[in-house]
């Protein structure tokens, strides 16, 4: 990847909505402006449940946006960085879908997970509130296999449902992806919610040694198609460092909300800090489909007593500084980052001009 501007975009939301708007729109009105464009999941369907990011087929692009012809033509000018959905994939798959049909008789059935796959010998109370979930509750939910009610481990959301990537199955579906993009003439993969990709009975089942080992082998078959791996996981600020050693980029999911800070405190000092130590591959962003992260910047969620790049309570005020009413922004956010503009999330009249006329400054 160089050093350059690169672009995120849903397919649908530039020009006409298809793949081949996109690309006429990169090569006239905003030619040499974008070296690369990260399109965000153009799978089907590319408008579910997740919009897009629970893929019913991760290898055929909706056919309401185009075609792998569409992104193979666009690869001729761009660099193209495309989402491999590591963790889970839409209950309305075919593969789900037969396992809901014929239960444990399915060739399917050992790839996705439920309560007792990840137990087998039971479980307790710790070791459930122990696992670290995006969203309020256990990560868990009732489908019937074959009429048996079970108990299937989703991550995100009902709709969801998590991949186990031990299995024979699991890993020839993910493999079946990177065969695909490589054909399309993809340079980068972007690995989306593998941070949650390898379960482990006794852990927080989200960032473990596992998990590494798992990064780890995705990035040797990536290695073996041309395919450059980067990785998406809002975490620990040290994690992200740990992590960067073992793919070809990370997101710098750090720099956003320190600036934030520095906007709200008039204190550069943690930003500083953070130019000092971060991955010298790390991708920088100002904001991505997600929004402005939150926790990347506070203590480890898992154990707050490892200290943050900021005070817990400068996080905590400025996530009801964003939040607060007037701002145009809900109050009851459970997710980790804040889906607003900068100028919302600055919130005055001073402050929006000067983020709509920014200063222009290197930083050595």
């Amino acid at each position: 990847m160089k050093n350059k501007v690169q672009l995120i975009a849903y397919a649908d939301r530039l020009g006409d909505g298809t793949l081949s708007s996109m690309t006429d729109i990169l090569r006239t009105r905003f030619d040499g402006v974008y070296d690369g464009v990260h399109i965000l999941p153009f799978f089907t369907p590319f408008d579910g449940a997740d919009a897009g990011f629970d893929p019913i087929d991760h290898t055929k692009v909706d056919p309401r946006l185009g075609s792998w012809d569409d992104v193979a033509e666009l690869s001729k000018t761009h660099g193209i960085m495309v989402d491999a959905i590591v963790n889970h994939m839409s209950w309305e798959s075919k593969q789900f879908q037969d396992v809901l049909e014929k239960g444990e008789e399915s060739e399917y059935y050992p790839m996705f997970l439920t309560m007792s796959s990840v137990f087998p010998n039971g479980t307790t109370e710790e070791d459930l509130a122990g696992i670290y979930r995006p969203r309020p509750g256990l990560p868990f939910t009732h489908y019937k296999f074959a009429g048996k009610t079970r108990l299937v481990w989703v991550s995100f959301t009902p709709q969801q449902v998590d991949i186990d990537t031990d299995s024979d199955k699991g890993w020839e579906y993910l493999m079946s992806i990177f065969d695909q993009m490589a054909a399309s003439h993809v340079s980068y993969i972007r690995l989306d919610a593998v941070g949650y990709g390898a379960k482990e009975a006794g852990t927080s089942c989200f960032m473990t040694p596992k998990t590494f080992k798992l990064i780890s082998r995705l990035r040797e078959e990536g290695v073996k198609r041309g395919l450059e791996i980067l990785i998406e996981v809002h975490s620990y600020y040290k994690k992200q460092v740990e992590i960067a050693s073992k793919v070809d980029r990370v997101y710098d999911f750090a720099l956003p909300p320190l600036l934030l800070h520095s906007l709200f405190t008039g204190h550069v000092e943690p930003v500083v800090h953070w130019t000092e130590i971060r991955p010298n591959n790390a991708v920088t962003v100002l904001d991505t489909h997600d929004g402005i992260g939150v926790i990347d910047i506070g203590s480890d969620q898992l154990d707050r007593s490892l200290k943050g790049l900021v005070p817990d309570e400068d996080v905590d005020n400025k996530a009801a500084l964003i939040f607060e009413p007037g701002r145009g922004l809900g109050t009851d956010n459970t997710t980790p980052v804040a889906s607003l503009a900068w100028t919302d999330a600055a919130g005055d009249h001073e402050t929006d001009d000067l983020l709509s006329n920014p200063p222009i400054a290197d930083i050595d």
